[in-house]
């Protein structure tokens, strides 16, 4: 049994879809799931709720948490390390090996690419959030009282990723005949994961005995561009000019004022400001894998957009 925690986002999705390749017996666990397929065993859980994560967890080979939470720092600060403490107490319960779908936010502003081994140095609340919780699991498996994997992407592109800011920015601006807008700085290079890489890449890694109790960067393509490349690929593909605006930090912090989820994106702008350069090289190499170039996955996200 292959058990997902935090299904109907993007990556939940995605596996749904790949991990019959791998195991026929598959378990899709949120609060209210879904079911697309009769095959697929369903199991509604609240995740703050130990006895609930027990629930979900039990009888599973491999466990991946690709949960997400509303983009809030508080409320980060407190739900989150109680997640992962359940999450970690079930799988050693059961005897499951976890698959933690993770970010790059606890390594802060890095100059140069970001590898496995960048010292962790956050710079902003969530980031510090992500250190705590990476640094629980990273206890749990050099006490190896778990196996796990620690899965980490970049921002995250493609069909269906409505959260991520290249689609609301660009993708989904472009399909309404808006101008599109860039965070910060369009002068430098921005590294951003395709959805179905990082899905691929889980699966992949859940599924490799050797891959576990290490840090892994999922695959994504070096070639990294700048926003004004990306919204000219994006351009491109919708047959428009590439006319956008650049939205300065102040022009964000004063949205902010109105909107509580623009407000907590501040603290992350350093990422948009300065280059944001993430390494995969060692996935790449050890799965023999090549990621969707750049302009790969523009096309494919901006068929998403035509229906």
């Amino acid at each position: 049994m292959q058990t997902i925690l935090g299904t109907g986002g993007v990556i939940g999705n995605e596996l749904v879809n790949l991990l019959p390749k791998y195991t026929d017996k598959i378990r899709v666990v949120s609060r209210n799931p879904k079911q697309a397929d009769a095959r697929i065993e369903t199991v509604s859980a609240d995740l703050f709720d130990l006895k609930q994560t027990n629930k979900a967890v039990e009888g599973s080979d491999v466990v991946y948490l690709t949960a997400g939470f509303k983009y809030d720092a508080a409320f980060w600060q407190k739900r989150w390390p109680l997640v992962m403490n359940n999450v970690i107490e079930a799988c050693e319960k059961h005897g499951a090996r976890l698959v933690f779908l993770d970010n790059v936010y606890m390594l802060g502003k890095v100059d140069g690419w970001m590898k496995e081994d960048t010292p962790v140095n956050p710079c902003s609340k969530k980031g510090e959030v992500r250190a705590k919780i990476a640094q629980t699991l990273l206890d749990e498996i050099n006490k190896k009282s778990i196996q796990a994997i620690i899965a980490r992407s970049a921002d995250f592109y493609g069909p269906g990723a409505t959260n991520s800011v290249y689609n609301i920015l660009v993708f989904k601006n472009f399909s309404n005949n808006k101008k599109a807008a860039w965070l910060c700085n369009d002068s430098v290079k921005h590294s951003f994961s395709y959805t179905p890489d990082v899905a691929n890449g889980l699966a992949l890694l859940g599924n490799k005995a050797e891959a576990y109790n290490q840090i892994w960067h999922l695959p994504t393509d070096q070639n990294a561009l700048t926003g004004k490349e990306l919204i000219q690929l994006a351009a491109n593909a919708f047959g428009r000019k590439p006319v956008y605006t650049v939205l300065k930090k102040w022009m964000v912090k004063a949205a902010g004022i109105f909107n509580p989820v623009v407000g907590e994106s501040v603290e992350m702008l350093y990422q948009s400001q300065f280059p944001y350069l993430f390494d995969s090289s060692k996935f790449e190499k050890y799965f023999n894998y090549s990621p969707v170039v750049y302009r790969g996955g523009v096309g494919q996200t901006y068929k998403s957009y035509l229906s």
